[in-house]
C-alpha cells in the first residue's frame, strides 16, 4: 500500500501531465467532477491538489470559469543581452524581489580574473531573491566595478530589474555579455529559499557583461530548472 497521500499522487500526476504538454497552456483542466472519477479520489483531494498547483503557479483557478493551465516556464533569448527580470515580465509575470543586500566586498578570485581587476579590489556584490507571481525563481548575485556605479548600496531594494537602473541610473550601456550555462543541484540553503527539495536541480547561469570601457559586471544566478529555459538562435556553419 503506497504511503503518499492521495492528494499528493494526484499533484503529482497533474504536475507531470502540465509539465509534459499533455496540459496544454491557456486550456482548462478537466472538472472537479472529472478528475474525481479518474483518481477515485474525494473533491477534498482533488482541491488540495490544484490548491498547490496553482500556488506554484500551474494553474489559476477563475471562478465561473473552470481553472486554467498556465505558462509557468520562461524562455529568454540569447541573441541580445536580457536579463531575468525582463524576460518575465514580457511573458506577463508580476515580478517582485523577496530580499535584496548591496554590499562592497573583495572581489573573489573569479570576479577578479573576470573583470580584470587588480588583487583586492573592492566591487559592489548585488544579492536578491527574484519572484514570479510571488514564487522564487532565481538567487541572483551580480558583482559590479564601484568606480562604475558609485553609491550604489543607497538604492538598496529600490529596483527590481539591474540593467534598466543601470540605464537609467548611471547611463551605462551594455554592448555584450559571455554567459556560460550548467546543471547543478540544490542545496540545503538553495532549496528552503526556492521552496524545492534538497537536490532538485538548478539551472546556473554565469556571466560577464561588458560595455565600451570593459568588462562591468560578473553575475550568478541559479534558476529553478522547471520553471526557465534559455533560446538560442545559431546561423550557418562557422
Amino acid at each position: 500500500m503506497s504511503t503518499i497521500p492521495a492528494y499528493r499522487q494526484v499533484y503529482t500526476t497533474l504536475k507531470n501531465r502540465i509539465r509534459e504538454g499533455t496540459y496544454k497552456t491557456g486550456t482548462m483542466l478537466p472538472t472537479e467532477t472529472q478528475l474525481e472519477k479518474e483518481f477515485g479520489a474525494s473533491r477534498t483531494t482533488i482541491r488540495k491538489a490544484i490548491s498547490l498547483l496553482a500556488g506554484e503557479g500551474y494553474l489559476k483557478v477563475r471562478q465561473g470559469r473552470g481553472t486554467e493551465i498556465l505558462d509557468i516556464s520562461t524562455t529568454q533569448k540569447l541573441n541580445y543581452i536580457t536579463s531575468i527580470t525582463e524576460t518575465l515580465t514580457s511573458k506577463g509575470f508580476q515580478v517582485t524581489v523577496q530580499g535584496m543586500n548591496v554590499d562592497k566586498v573583495v572581489a573573489p578570485s573569479i570576479v577578479q580574473e573576470s573583470l580584470l581587476l587588480p588583487p583586492n579590489t573592492k566591487v559592489y556584490r548585488v544579492q536578491r531573491v527574484q519572484c514570479a507571481n510571488d514564487q522564487p525563481v532565481a538567487l541572483i548575485i551580480n558583482y559590479l566595478k564601484e568606480n562604475l556605479a558609485p553609491n550604489l548600496e543607497q538604492y538598496q531594494g529600490k529596483f527590481i530589474a539591474l540593467y534598466k537602473f543601470l540605464e537609467n541610473k548611471y547611463n551605462i550601456i551594455l554592448t555584450e555579455a559571455t554567459e556560460t550555462l550548467s546543471a547543478v543541484s540544490a542545496d540545503f540553503m538553495e532549496s528552503q529559499i526556492l521552496k524545492i527539495p534538497t537536490g532538485a536541480p538548478l539551472l546556473c547561469s554565469k556571466r560577464i557583461s561588458y560595455t565600451v570601457q570593459g568588462p562591468l559586471e560578473y553575475s550568478i544566478i541559479k534558476l529553478v530548472a522547471d520553471k526557465y529555459e534559455y533560446s538560442i538562435h545559431m546561423k550557418g556553419r562557422g
